[in-house]
Order: C-alpha cells, then structure tokens, then sequence
C-alpha cells in the first residue's frame, strides 16, 4: 500500500509539472507574439506588456536559454522605442532599466549556453551603448564589448541578426568614410543573410526580427556617404516593410528634400 501511495505521488508531481512546463511555454509564446506585434507598430506599450509576460515565463520554469533570450530581446526593442521617440523626449530611467534588464537577462541566456552568437552580439551592443562616447566608460565597459563582439563573430558570422547588429556598431562608431563603407558592407551582408533566412520557415520560437530595421541603417549609411538615390531606396524597402518606422521616414524626407 505505501509502495501505491508512493506511485501515485509521484505522478502527481510530474502531471503538475508537465502543467507548469505547458503553462511556461504558453506565456513564452503569448510574450513572442507581442513582442512581434509591438515591432510591427513600435508602441512601448505592447514592448513592456511582451517584457511582462516573457519574465513570466522565464521565472516560472528551469532556467531555459530561449525564454532568456527572448527576455534580452524584448527588452532591448523597449530600450530603443524608449531611446528613439519621433518628438525626442527620452525617460533616461526607463532607459536604464531597460538596458539594465536586458543585459541581466541576456548573461543568464549565456551562463546556459555561452555559445548562443545572437546573447553576445545583443549583450555587447548593450555595452557599447552603455558607454555612450564616454572615455571612461569605454575604459571600463570597452573589454566587455570586444569580448563579445569576437565571440559573436565566431559563433554566428552566417546569422543576420549578428551581422546587422555588427554593422550598426560599426555605423555607430564610424569616423571617416571608409569606416562608414566596412559599415555598410556588414549591413549588406545581414540583409543577403535576411533575405536567404527568409526562404526557410519558422517555428513559433525562432527570431525573425531586424530585418526592417537593417534595411533602415543600410539607408543611413548610403546618406551619409552622400549616395542619395540609394538611400532614398532602402528607406523606401525599409517603410514597406515596417510602416511604424519613423527614423526611416525621417531618413527619406531628408534625401527627398536634398536630391530635388
């Protein structure tokens, strides 16, 4: 009998965690399709409900790289809406909090899996925007970006998100013309990576985001080498892609009205 009653407490325990694991990843692919959503339209406010559920669903299961992966990710779009505002206005300790909480959950996605390309290239960008242009903070934070920099490059040189956040950097922190060109080469090689990416289909959880945005610094780039009718025509790919996108639109008035 008390073998019986032993059998039957452990089904219960695993019926009610087969329950909690179903319910985990429910949230994660509630967060997912938010996440996706508020991309779509850029509202901060879909971007924080997305960072709501996906912690969720990270702390209501065994520590999951995909759920933390998807954490840093939804925090660092909230980041950049809360960053790039079309009136300007930035909530700086918005800002650090979602810069702070996308790192922290990106190094647990890490300490799960340090080969995961697309946490370091996330994580290192977060970094490198952590210094800002600031000498001391490039001293302090600098080693950290480089690290992960290399071992993103290492891991995912064929993964579109990898290249385009790279070639952001590298726009970023351009100082002449022909930084600006290593630039767009890396920007165009994420978007031919995009582009093959795209041929292949995708499950619930796998990223497709950056596409839109790539397009938008590819522009960026043509601006400000001062090829106008090229950037005019990736701020226009860019806008059909992703309607809501207002650094684009700000981008395409800009050459319209200089190459008239």
């Amino acid at each position: 009998m008390f073998r019986l009653h032993r059998i039957y407490a452990i089904l219960l325990l695993l019926t009610l965690a087969a329950r909690a694991e179903s319910a985990a990843q429910d949230l994660l692919e509630a967060g997912i399709a938010e996440f996706n959503a508020a991309y779509q339209t850029w509202d901060g406010g879909r971007f924080a409900n997305a960072c709501d559920t996906l912690r969720r669903a990270a702390t209501n299961s065994p520590p999951a790289l995909t759920n933390y992966y998807w954490l840093g990710v939804a925090e660092f779009h909230r980041l950049l809406q809360i960053e790039n505002r079309p009136d300007r206005t930035v909530d700086k300790r918005a800002a650090d909090q979602a810069r702070d909480a996308a790192i922290d959950a990106l190094t647990i996605a890490l300490k799960i899996d340090s080969y995961h390309a697309e946490s370091h290239a996330l994580i290192g960008t977060l970094y490198g925007m952590k210094i800002g242009g600031n000498i001391l903070k490039a001293i302090r934070y600098g080693p950290t970006v480089e690290k992960h920099r290399k071992a993103a490059i290492a891991l995912g040189s064929k993964n579109p998100r990898v290249q385009y956040l790279l070639g952001v950097c590298k726009l970023h922190t351009a100082k002449n013309q022909n930084a600006l060109r290593s630039a767009l080469d890396t920007l165009l090689e994420a978007l031919r990576l995009f582009e093959a990416e795209a041929q292949t289909t995708a499950g619930t959880l796998d990223p497709r985001w950056g596409y839109a945005t790539c397009l938008t610094f590819t522009g960026r780039c043509y601006e400000l080498l001062g090829q106008l009718r090229d950037a005019e025509q990736f701020y226009r790919k860019a806008l059909a892609a992703h309607p809501a996108d207002h650094l684009a639109e700000e981008g395409l008035k800009r050459v319209t009205t200089n190459n008239q």
